[in-house]
């Protein structure tokens, strides 16, 4: 095994440690580690990526209901406009890019980096709003009350975003969740991973009818990763995640500027 392959597969266990600490954001990494360190088509990349997002959340959200920690009608008020957007996407919208989006006197942008800058332009809007974040919010359980214009909006938005980037979209669905719904924090970060979960897992259903997806590695991948969570969850009675977090978002708004000069200098 290659040194690069072997730091692939390493990153899988942080993917997964990262997201059971701090319950999000390990997943902006799928990406890159999938591109960079594996050198995966960022096509497959994401729709790689959604996979393992998928299966790692699902693992959460499993944990969080027996918790009883998911508010399910918000989940799928949320989730609706969310599936719709994100199989739209990874089904009828990215098949159809061409493969060079444009070309000037010798300068061409094609799908692929199109894709990773869009990408790293997420970390980067990532990586703010996890730098940022305070732990707002309603702190006891309040009545639920649904914005539904601005939720069918966020919803799908986020999909979109999903769908093109592979990412799950938690510093977005949590905000909307604590603002326009109402949940307190520790119940909206539950909810938020079990649409992260779904929506993510639909989403690749729409890769399934476009690409050949190679089983084994995936699934070894994924498996590698979801002991993290495990191991992450644990790591959490002991570390404090607020400030992890924000030290996790300096090293996204690292990663994402350096992917954007990164891609950036293949057009030139």
């Amino acid at each position: 095994m290659e040194l690069l392959e072997l730091l692939g597969y390493a990153s899988a266990l942080l993917i997964g440690i990262i997201l059971g600490l701090i319950g999000g954001g390990g997943s902006i990494l799928t990406v890159p580690v999938l591109v960079y360190l594996l050198s995966i088509n960022p096509v497959t990349a994401t729709a790689y990526s959604l996979f393992v997002v998928g299966v790692s959340a699902l693992v959460g959200a499993l944990r969080n209901i027996q918790n009883k920690l998911v508010d399910f009608r918000t989940a799928i008020v949320f989730s609706i406009p969310a599936f719709i957007a994100v199989y739209s996407a990874r089904r009828y919208i990215l098949p159809v890019i061409p493969e060079s989006i444009w070309e000037f006197n010798g300068f061409m942008l094609t799908k692929n980096i199109a894709i990773m800058v869009f990408f790293s332009i997420i970390m980067l809007i990532a990586s703010i709003s996890m730098i940022r974040s305070k732990n707002g919010g309603p702190s006891q359980a309040t009545e639920v009350t649904f914005n539904y214009p601005l939720i069918i909006f966020e919803g799908l938005a986020v999909g979109l975003v999903t769908g093109i980037v592979g990412a799950g979209g938690g510093f977005l669905i949590i905000p909307a969740l604590v603002l326009l719904a109402g949940l307190p924090m520790k119940k909206a970060v539950a909810t938020s991973l079990l649409i992260i979960a779904v929506k993510s897992l639909i989403g690749f259903i729409g890769d399934i009818e476009t690409l050949e997806i190679d089983w084994q590695f995936l699934i070894s991948f994924t498996a590698i990763s979801a002991i993290g969570i495990f191991i992450g969850i644990k790591l959490g009675t002991y570390i404090k995640g607020d400030r992890l977090k924000k030290g996790f978002g300096w090293f996204v708004l690292i990663m994402g500027v350096f992917i954007i000069l990164k891609e950036i200098s293949l057009i030139f």
